[in-house]
């Protein structure tokens, strides 16, 4: 069964948790050694913590509204409900523009002048949205902003003297202490789960990484406050790694001083603005850095250059490891797009690059991020045939219209591949660039460069498939 990472919204059928299932031990409770009962009386005490920053943390309504098609008949009876622990079977006829819920979710006020903060995906897509209080008061909000990037949202309610949270400082957080969640889990409204911190940067995604905890967060448990045991605010709990929908002990949050510098920007404009240069990047691996002449598989490979962007016209090429962003150092890739990301429009920056054996400082201009270009896919391979080469490859010179096609000035084309090439997932129809740091002209200097390959070591072959092209490491079969 496949893992999957989900949102924590849940759909308006909410769930129901039964009895099955539940099992208690009082018994081996009572029998616990006084070692142990010293123990449980030392973990924290989270009452007074919950009544401090409970009222501040809200449950957040989303409705549609439902058009009828042009000849439709709405206004229908509405079938007898089904019992609460089943799942509706279908919508029922609604007249035209009635609002019908669609999600719930949850969120916390930020400041007593009404402003809420919630996650992107709570509200996508819905008509109207509605913030109800602990005390049962409920407020129409109106969504000023949401950034899908980072699934952050900005709420405004209009109310006065509101109960507020602080804001924590989620850089100095430590794995293993102890956090809280307070949400609205299967519209449940605040309820409150507590676990420990379980690890402080969890890639997954471009523009941030996540707080991962033990912290039970299930469908609706989206958008409210992990908190720490001074009741301050580390992170918008966003995502469940699940394989069956609910929480099974691995949960993330965006940290919290992401989501407020993402805030700011939504309050004043509606939208985030973020840098690009306009290279698209991968992961470094150790075989490729030991070939390239570098000591650790640190930076980022470019491994696309956008023609005309930033970095193309800056001399970045394809095939360069970026190793720092303005004297920061790229750990792993994913590091890249955060920094460019952060860094001011129309700013000049130093990209500090490795090319072919040597580092250089690049500068570059940083344009508006305006959207993600999806590289283009390679063809089918096709049957191989023979190949001739110890890298098992055969190739041929790139025609003058596959030349300007490809805007390339030289390269080889891939007919065919065997071996260790095919292994490797080369395929017909991929371009060979470099190898060893070695341009390739056309097939003939490409095979006097193979034939000297030692095969007691890896050869480092940049190859280009469609827009994309990256560095895959090949060992040479034995003459």
């Amino acid at each position: 069964m496949t893992k999957k990472i989900s949102p924590v919204r849940t759909s308006l059928s909410a769930l129901l948790l039964g009895s099955a299932g539940v099992f208690f031990a009082p018994a081996a409770l009572a029998l616990a050694p006084p070692a142990q009962a010293a123990a449980v009386a030392s973990l924290p005490d989270f009452a007074d913590l919950v009544e401090k920053v409970g009222p501040a943390v809200v449950n957040i309504r989303t409705t549609e509204r439902m058009k009828m098609p042009r000849g439709a008949q709405g206004g229908g009876a509405a079938p007898a409900p089904a019992p609460r622990q089943q799942a509706p079977q279908g919508r029922r006829a609604v007249p035209p523009d009635e609002q019908v819920q669609r999600g719930v979710g949850s969120g916390f006020i930020i400041s007593a002048d009404g402003y809420v903060l919630t996650n992107a995906h709570v509200v996508d897509g819905a008509d109207e949205v509605y913030v109800t209080l602990t005390d049962k008061r409920e407020f129409k909000a109106k969504v000023l902003g949401a950034d899908a990037r980072t699934d952050v949202a900005l709420l405004k309610i209009e109310g006065a003297n509101l109960p507020r949270l602080s804001m924590g400082d989620s850089s100095k957080i430590r794995v293993g202490e102890w956090v809280i969640a307070i949400g609205s889990p299967f519209n449940l409204e605040n309820t409150v789960t507590a676990g420990i911190i379980s690890a402080k940067a969890r890639d997954t995604g471009d523009y941030l990484a996540l707080i991962q905890s033990d912290v039970a967060v299930n469908p609706g448990n989206s958008g409210g406050p992990l908190i720490n045991m001074r009741g301050e605010v580390i992170g918008i709990n966003s995502q469940i790694a699940t394989l069956s929908g609910g929480y099974n002990g691995i949960s993330f949050a965006v940290p919290i001083d992401e989501a407020m510098r993402v805030g700011e920007q939504l309050k004043k404009s509606g939208k985030v603005t973020r840098g690009r240069i306009g290279v698209q990047i991968g992961e470094l691996s150790k075989d490729v850095a030991e070939s390239l002449g570098l000591k650790n598989a640190q930076g980022a490979q470019v491994s696309m250059v956008e023609p005309g962007g930033p970095a193309d016209k800056a001399g970045i090429k394809v095939g360069d490891i970026i190793l720092k962003f303005n004297g920061v150092a790229i750990g792993r890739s994913s590091d890249l797009p955060r920094l460019v990301g952060g860094t001011a429009l129309n700013s000049r920056a130093t990209v500090t690059v490795w090319r072919k054996g040597a580092q250089q400082d690049i500068p570059v201009t940083i344009v508006e991020l305006e959207g993600d270009k999806v590289a283009k896919k390679g063809g089918k391979a096709t049957p191989a045939e023979p190949a001739v080469n110890a890298l098992g490859l055969s190739v041929s010179d790139l025609s003058p219209v596959k030349k300007r096609e490809l805007a390339l000035e030289a390269g080889v084309l891939v007919e065919a591949v065997d071996g260790v090439a095919a292994g490797a997932g080369l395929q017909p129809g991929d371009v060979i660039l470099q190898v060893n740091n070695i341009e390739v002209r056309d097939a003939k200097q490409f095979n006097a460069v193979v034939v000297k390959l030692d095969p007691k070591k890896s050869a480092v072959v940049l190859v280009r498939r469609g827009d994309v092209s990256q560095f895959v490491s090949l060992r040479p079969s034995a003459k």
